[in-house]
């Protein structure tokens, strides 16, 4: 099968998409390896890639017609530890409220409810999201301001509202891949539906930045094991990157259950739900795989930094923030960064647990100047919630009060 070669200008725009965890050391430890299979990377991807801007092409084991109608559903969205972000954001009649991660808009839907009174700035880098943030807008005219873009991007947003920094009196994030993302088969999230393995969560916005397909297709085997390891915390992370590249000589690995399967073949029938989330229920042993993949694809990590920041800086002097996370290297970053360590040493606090400071004095030193935790320990959603909602099931929730 021949390979294209990408245009120059393509090949700039990939590396600016990524740039930010290159420059920023919070990652650079961890990615040594991937990046230096980046600088080295030929930039060539197979011809039958889903991910170009022309549009998905069949590709091999294109089963586009076999998708289930779930992937055009919309199921009803539930949101995640919805009683505990109203209790702990206490909101106020007239405030401004940030959500900074839009979604399927439950949250903000429920803030209106509770407090009709509020303008709530209603941010998401997914187009669909901002979609459905602007009918809601129509809805309660004057309450709802949608805003388009990723959370390292926020400053210039809230500038072009002319909202100034520490004016906002609360804010919500809500971290990883939301609901919706996750049940529509075409954007290539979920293991469970076939579809072309994309994993962006903006690619509307910019389609020629690499998508997952890319780099399973192009990373050597030790870059693709270094992502599993740092993003996915995949302990087979080096069978699995062997497994695909062995696959991907005989086919591009264009499809979501084609990389699942790739995943699966790689372990003995047993083993393949042998994994157990925090229901005790089987989980696909793919699981990591693909959410090392999304987290790398959409630099998530560098993000939810980068809205770390955004929420210090918009916040006024006691405004709340409540921060959900979904898996521990979020929770580990949301942890250290509320309670005012320095993430840029990386020496002494990178995102492995084995680097956290354990006596008294050192968690009493690095007590943040910017926060006040308004729970010391996380919130996790209690069990009826969990029963209600299971993709909420690993949610952790941090609220802090801005000093």
């Amino acid at each position: 099968m021949s390979l294209l070669s990408f245009p120059p200008e393509i090949s700039i725009r990939i590396m600016i998409f990524h740039m930010s965890v290159r420059s920023n050391p919070i990652l650079r430890k961890t990615n040594l390896a991937v990046w230096r299979a980046w600088r080295s990377w030929k930039l060539n991807l197979h011809s039958s890639t889903v991910c170009s801007s022309s549009g998905p092409g069949p590709g091999p084991l294109d089963r586009s017609e076999e998708l289930s109608p779930v992937s055009t559903e919309k199921p009803p969205h539930t949101p995640v530890m919805l009683k505990e972000v109203l209790q702990y954001l206490d909101i106020q009649q007239g405030q401004v409220v940030l959500d900074m991660t839009f979604g399927g808009g439950g949250h903000t839907k429920a803030i209106l409810n509770m407090v009709p009174e509020v303008t709530v700035l209603a941010v998401d880098r997914d187009p669909t999201a901002i979609s459905l943030a602007e009918q809601l807008a129509k809805e309660h005219s004057g309450h709802v301001k949608p805003l388009l873009g990723r959370f390292s991007e926020l400053e210039v947003l809230l500038s072009n509202m002319n909202i100034k920094p520490g004016s906002i009196d609360a804010v919500l994030l809500d971290a990883g891949c939301s609901s919706m993302q996750m049940d529509q088969a075409e954007r290539g999230f979920c293991i469970s539906k076939d579809g072309p393995l994309d994993m962006r969560m903006d690619g509307e916005r910019y389609p020629d930045m690499p998508c997952a397909a890319d780099v399973v297709n192009t990373l050597d085997q030790q870059a693709l094991a270094s992502i599993l390891t740092a993003y996915g915390e995949e302990r087979h992370a080096r069978k699995i990157a062997s497994a695909i590249v062995e696959a991907r000589r005989v086919n591009p690995i264009t499809r979501t259950q084609q990389l699942a399967g790739v995943v699966a073949g790689s372990f003995p029938p047993s083993v393949i739900y042998a994994r157990k989330d925090r229901l005790h229920r089987p989980a696909h042993v793919a699981t990591k795989t693909f959410q090392a993949l999304r987290i790398f694809v959409n630099d998530e990590l560098n993000e939810l930094h980068a809205g770390l920041r955004a929420a210090r800086a918009s916040l006024r002097p006691g405004g709340r923030l409540c921060v959900i996370t979904f898996h521990s290297l979020e929770d580990r970053l949301v942890k250290r960064f509320l309670r005012g360590d320095d993430l840029s040493n990386l020496d002494q606090y990178h995102f492995s647990p084995r680097k956290q400071g354990n006596s008294r004095k050192e968690k009493k030193d690095s007590e943040s100047v910017y926060w006040l935790p308004l729970r010391r320990k996380v919130i996790i959603p209690e069990k009826n919630d969990v029963s209600e909602n299971p993709r909420g099931r690993s949610a952790k929730l941090r609220a802090a009060l801005r000093r």
